[in-house]
């Protein structure tokens, strides 16, 4: 309480309107109020860089950092690279005595690189998880999340005696849920060379010994990409996410695969606003069976209540 406390003293208030919300405006100088445009102060410190750029080229040209550091390179992106050729900055060619010293330099440079075991399981790692990810199309703050969970097993030894393709697809796969990306274990696992069961063990494992917490699947999750796939209209779309936001309600999604019941929504939700796909176009894409659509789509009429006057 007291740290919340006094991050509230310290919290500029707007003392025209109250509001607590600011925008810097850097040009002029001046922190606005974004709800009544008082300037609540002038001539603030530009933090910016002290040069300016007006093209790509001169911007790369005269920045002084490199490529900011990511989880998803397993040196983390801080290391350096001496390159083999034998050329100095201004492309000339180097004299023998400087091409030895490179050539041990270069020599240690790769050894101090590989110098454990943990170090090389993150490199294969790391290259089998952006490949992955890019099979997936999974955005860069998954594949961020994905390689600090994956991190995380390593360190509390939980890849050891098990395949690293299966943690780091289990990781991918979590950091998915976590983020509430539609990628289900299946597309996973079409995408790799272990099966289903390894995946899913890996993945209770990471969950039950890495402190991450996990969202349960959720059905919602699956509408939009099913729904572009369908080509489906607006309304259908947003009369399936209010039927299944009604079965979250009474529980009836509790236990049932995410593809069965957001197929289902979909097929109840196109007979009713006359956009309606068959049970067999909802299956393929779903990657669930027509049963299962079928049992679903009752279960909901039943439990929901809802009149639908075209048979199943």
């Amino acid at each position: 309480m007291k740290m919340i406390e006094e991050s509230l003293k310290k919290k500029k208030v707007c003392v025209s309107c109250g509001e607590t919300s600011f925008t810097e405006d850097y040009t002029r100088g001046e922190n606005i109020c974004t709800s009544c445009g008082l300037v609540a102060s002038e001539r603030i410190t530009d933090r910016g860089p002290e040069w300016r750029a007006f093209t790509t080229e001169e911007r790369n040209a005269r920045a002084r950092t490199g490529a900011p550091m990511t989880l998803t390179i397993a040196d983390r992106g801080l290391s350096t690279t001496i390159d083999w050729r034998n050329k100095d900055a201004s492309g000339r060619a180097l004299t023998s005595n400087t091409r030895a010293a490179i050539y041990r330099m270069r020599k240690w440079h790769i050894r101090s690189r590989l110098h454990s075991s943990q170090h090389r399981n993150l490199g294969i790692a790391m290259s089998e998880m952006e490949r992955l990810s890019s099979q997936l199309g999974i955005p860069r703050d998954v594949r961020e999340t994905s390689a600090l969970m994956y991190r995380k097993a390593l360190t509390k030894k939980l890849v050891r005696g098990r395949s690293i393709e299966s943690v780091v697809a289990a990781s991918v796969y979590l950091a998915c849920r976590i983020h509430r990306i539609p990628r289900r274990l299946d597309e996973v696992v079409a995408e790799t060379n272990v099966s289903r069961k390894q995946i899913g063990y890996a993945v209770r494992l990471i969950v039950s010994q890495v402190n991450i917490d996990v969202p349960l699947a959720s059905a919602k999750d699956l509408i939009p990409r099913l729904s572009s796939d369908l080509f489906l209209e607006g309304r259908t779309v947003q009369k399936a996410t209010e039927i299944i936001k009604s079965a979250e309600e009474k529980f009836v999604t509790t236990g049932k695969d995410p593809g069965g019941i957001a197929g289902a929504a979909l097929y109840i939700a196109g007979i009713i606003e006359k956009d309606r796909r068959t049970q067999r176009e909802i299956a393929n894409v779903s990657r669930v069976t027509e049963v299962t659509i079928r049992n679903r789509y009752k279960e909901l009429v039943r439990v929901l209540g809802i009149s639908i006057s075209v048979d199943s």
